[in-house]
């Protein structure tokens, strides 16, 4: 069975559904799913599942990410973007005249708890239908603000000239940040104006792009870069080890008798070298479940199937 988190690099230019697309064709099925959209011009972690392990891709949207960006400030485009028209430039004097002090004090401002109000382009629905295909059909769209985290705003260069104030940085956030709208917002800020030009994710809660396939290596390799569920549920739930029966009793929807567990959910619960005693190439760790932990009992919330046969003699 085809199962498994697969960590890619996307490049620029691409859709996430165009990465999903060639991911099947590499793993020769048709269930792989995504957790997470990257646009077209923006690069770097792009989280996929196989198989089965389609259901952890819930646990994955909601984890928070880093991202490097270069927001360009001096002009205001239709997308926050640079793939938008330019809708406001503004003077060279009026550039000039921002201070350091004053563009270290607009990205204080929006560092920590803020209210951001999504860009119009977002993926987002509105009555069923995506904020950008509603925008592409010359529909005003005003999206209603939300409550994000940016847990860090750094700034790792800052590059001026007569037209636009150039900075690159590296942001950590919550799940459902919009780059694009900071670059819109500290530029609206200065009062001059802003967008996105470079985006590349980094990290997704645990996962990090170091150590994402290119698409060409998952031609060339397919199956073999998948990540096993149990080695992925293990890095981002507490863990459980059961034995066979415990893990025959959650496959049949039984409730376990976990009397020193702590409450907590979800936990993985894992058989260890399932069918072997230890892990092995032959006997690998096995995901069971994902359970909650209630009262000393544990139930399963999500269930995986069993995807591994006993190796030939």
């Amino acid at each position: 069975m085809t199962t498994g988190l697969l960590l890619v690099d996307k490049p620029q230019g691409l859709t996430s559904h165009d990465v999903v697309a060639r991911a099947r064709r590499a793993l020769n099925t048709r269930k792989v799913g995504h957790a997470g959209t990257l646009d077209p011009m923006a690069t770097g972690l792009l989280t996929l599942g196989a198989g089965p392990s389609t259901r952890l891709l819930t646990y994955l949207v909601g984890l928070d990410k880093t991202y490097e960006t270069t927001m360009r400030l001096g002009a205001a485009t239709t997308t926050d973007d640079a793939e938008g028209e330019v809708v406001s430039t503004a003077e060279p004097a009026a550039i000039a005249a921002v201070t350091e002090e004053q563009l270290a004090a607009g990205i204080r401002a929006l560092t920590g708890e803020i209210d951001q109000r999504p860009s119009s382009v977002s993926a987002i629905k509105v009555d069923g239908k995506r904020a950008y295909d509603r925008v592409r059909a010359g529909e005003e769209v005003e999206l209603a603000s939300r409550r994000v985290t940016i847990s860090a705003f750094e700034v790792l260069a800052v590059r001026r000239t007569a037209t636009a104030i150039e900075v690159d940085a590296r942001i950590d956030c919550s799940s459902g940040t919009y780059i694009r709208a900071l670059a819109r917002d500290l530029g609206a800020a200065l009062g001059i104006g802003g967008h996105l030009t470079a985006l590349r994710r980094t990290r997704v809660g645990p996962f990090d792009v170091a150590d994402a396939v290119s698409l060409e290596a998952l031609a060339e390799q397919g199956a073999s870069l998948l990540a096993s569920p149990a080695e992925v549920a293990a890095r981002l739930f507490p863990v459980l080890e059961v034995d066979a029966a415990q893990a025959r009793d959650l496959g049949h929807g039984k409730l376990l008798s976990l009397p020193e567990h702590p409450d907590a959910e979800p936990v993985a619960a894992i058989e260890r070298g399932a069918g072997g005693g230890s892990a092995s190439a032959q006997h690998p760790d096995r995901l069971v479940a994902l359970i909650s932990v209630r009262a000393g009992r544990g139930r399963t919330l999500v269930g995986f199937p069993n995807d591994q046969q006993e190796a030939p003699q």
